[in-house]
């Protein structure tokens, strides 16, 4: 069975993987998966790659031998999963690896835009010590607003608490273990984010997701309030977002994730001879390069989960969904 693991840069998923079963061929490619390379990889049976891999269906129709997919990532709306239904291909994902990890970089961006940490520090490694940044403000008694209550949405809520701020949240199913927890209430996503100082992001893609934070949300929100997205990109309207910063109805933005993030990570593609980037893709690829360069946003390049910890789950998970998988008993998978 032959097992090919994109974007693995890294050996602990090697390693994991190969340990299951001597007669695996496992092969190691640094790169993710993309139309310009699939073709090598016809032969194999197993794929693996990160949740910014391309599972559509362009690509695997041509990889005709596949029988499985291990998403190394909760997120999978990267794959076509019509197309893997209609021939016959599972799909698994990692569910839980990382509540603890986003959540606390929910507050690693939020902590860094209430004292304007990134330009201070900007100023004094210019040697600039007199610099004196906007005045800040303080997370006690601010309102948290939790969109998404799963496991990373639930985390950052007692991490929110920790830090005495009253909760309210939003989820189309609500946890029943948040419904008597103190300091916190669940409330209509518009009445959320009209009452919110903090607003922060934790659903996944789905086409119900889809652009769920857009002009009108924007405008019904608090003004000076603060987005956090650590959830999917395609999420936020981004040039919505940047005409709200602009304006000054929002005070501040972290975000981890960005939509059309393959394009930013190789923007030479969008001038290929055969590129056909249509007009909302390239707006979106101007508005992230626009907001990256705003003093009072801070963009991170997907790196939320990217811990020791949470990447040693996900390298575990990972080697037992194949392993379950190759033993004719799949797990994790995602419908």
């Amino acid at each position: 069975m032959k097992i090919v693991l994109f974007s693995a840069d890294e050996a602990e998923t090697a390693k994991a993987v190969s340990a299951l079963d001597p007669a695996f061929t496992i092969v190691r490619v640094a790169e993710p998966i993309t139309a310009e390379i699939v073709d090598a990889y016809a032969d194999a049976d197993i794929v693996s790659g990160f949740a910014g891999s391309d599972f559509s269906a362009a690509i695997l129709a041509r990889l005709p031998r596949l029988r499985f997919i291990a998403i190394r990532a909760t997120g999978f709306d990267s794959v076509d999963l019509a197309y893997c239904r209609a021939r016959g291909i599972q799909v698994s994902n990692v569910p839980v690896y990382g509540d603890s990890t986003v959540a606390e970089h929910v507050f690693g961006l939020l902590l860094a835009l209430s004292r304007w940490t990134v330009p201070c520090a900007e100023a004094t490694r210019r040697g600039d010590f007199a610099y004196s940044p906007p005045r800040g403000f303080e997370l006690r008694g601010k309102i948290f607003g939790a969109v998404g209550t799963g496991h990373i949405g639930r985390r950052a809520i007692e991490m929110a608490q920790g830090f005495g701020m009253p909760v309210i949240a939003y989820d189309a199913f609500p946890a029943p273990a948040l419904r008597d927890a103190p300091n916190v209430r669940y409330a209509p996503l518009d009445d959320l984010l009209a009452q919110a100082d903090i607003v922060s992001l934790h659903v996944p893609a789905t086409p119900e997701t889809d652009g769920m934070i857009g002009e009108r949300q924007f405008a019904g929100m608090k003004r000076g309030a603060v987005l956090i997205n650590t959830a999917r990109g395609q999420v936020v309207d981004n040039a919505a977002l940047l005409r709200a910063l602009e304006t000054g109805h929002l005070a501040a933005a972290g975000l981890d994730v960005l939509p059309d993030e393959s394009l930013l990570r190789r923007p030479a593609t969008l001038f290929a001879p055969d590129a056909s980037a249509d007009p909302a893709t390239l707006r979106d690829v101007l508005a992230a390069r626009v907001l990256a360069s705003l003093p009072n946003v801070i963009v991170t390049p997907h790196n939320a989960y990217n811990t020791a910890e949470a990447f040693q789950r996900i390298v575990q998970t990972t080697a037992a969904n194949i392993r379950a998988f190759a033993q004719g008993n799949p797990v994790n998978l995602v419908t």
